[in-house]
């Protein structure tokens, strides 16, 4: 019985898992972080980025250690440096771009005592109002804004059963004028109860689902691609890349037209990827995130009101 009900509560988990970092993360965000390595990153992966299978240059790479699982995404944007930079070094802009995720229902932020708070409501795919006994609360920062350099992580002190050391990160470095190098990076050590859920996941409800890296090929040539707990972590990164790449795409348009534009870019970028990150009809998506998002202007409201 309690295996069945990790199995219930996987979906939430996994995406709880993505969103959180303790603090003893920071010694891999420390040696991680500077501008330098970036650099050899977008040299590492320029071939990659110019040949890309996925039609866009995108790579996206991943290991499984121990208890230990990161994702690195790496694409580029056709967007000047400063630009990217200006948008996401303010808080609420993370909260127009993460709840794009079919399972996040709402995301609100807050400042308290000098330091950013954002709280993520997740949930099913399909429409649910936020709920409070689910939400997690992450902290927001900006690790480095330099003239060429930008690196951003939400992070909290700890994750559901047992998890530890989440980490979502993000980086970029002007390429030329017009456009940017970008690093999405998501990594969490689980726990036993984790690995017990995930595998019977995988092994049953989540079985066909799969990530980004081609492992090999079936009797008809065709590619065969990573599953389990990496494949679930890429498709988590992918997503969250194309939701930050909509909130850069719909900035140009006025405000109230926004979230509707920013939600039917982030559907038709996704869609091209059918077999990783397909999960419902266009319709039924823009129709339940809209709903969402009154939801969560109601809770921001209530939120703006309450004083530190």
């Amino acid at each position: 019985m309690c295996a069945i009900r990790y199995l219930k509560l996987l979906p939430f988990i996994i995406l709880a898992v993505i969103f959180l970092s303790n603090s003893s993360a920071s010694a891999l965000v420390k040696s991680r972080s500077s501008e330098e390595i970036l650099h050899g990153s977008y040299d590492q992966n320029r071939t990659k980025l110019e040949s890309s299978n996925f039609g866009v240059p995108l790579v996206v790479e991943s290991y499984e250690r121990n208890d230990r699982v990161h994702v690195d995404v790496y694409g580029i944007f056709d967007y000047n440096f400063s630009n990217v930079a200006k948008s996401l070094t303010i808080p609420s802009s993370w909260c127009d771009i993460v709840p794009l995720h079919p399972n996040v229902k709402a995301c609100t932020y807050r400042e308290l005592h000098g330091a950013w708070y954002l709280t993520l409501y997740p949930g099913s795919k399909e429409y649910q109002p936020p709920a409070e006994k689910r939400r997690v609360r992450y902290n927001y920062r900006v690790i480095a804004r330099q003239p060429k350099y930008l690196d951003v992580i939400l992070n909290a002190d700890a994750g559901p059963f047992g998890t530890k050391s989440h980490n979502m990160r993000f980086e970029a470095i002007p390429i030329n004028d017009l456009r940017t190098f970008v690093h999405v990076s998501y990594s969490y050590s689980d726990s036993a109860a984790l690995r017990l859920a995930t595998r019977i996941y995988f092994a049953t409800l989540g079985r066909d689902k799969v990530g980004f890296t081609v492992t090999g090929t079936d009797k008809k040539g065709n590619p065969k691609y990573i599953g389990g707990p990496r494949g679930a972590l890429e498709r988590s990164a992918v997503r969250y890349y194309f939701a930050i790449q909509s909130f850069m795409d719909t900035l140009r348009y006025s405000e109230e037209k926004r979230f509707a534009m920013r939600a039917g870019e982030w559907f038709d970028q996704t869609a091209r990827f059918k077999v990783q990150l397909f999960d419902l009809e266009k319709k039924d998506y823009l129709t339940s995130k809209a709903s969402e998002h009154e939801n969560q202007l109601k809770l921001q409201r209530i939120i703006d009101k309450i004083k530190p």
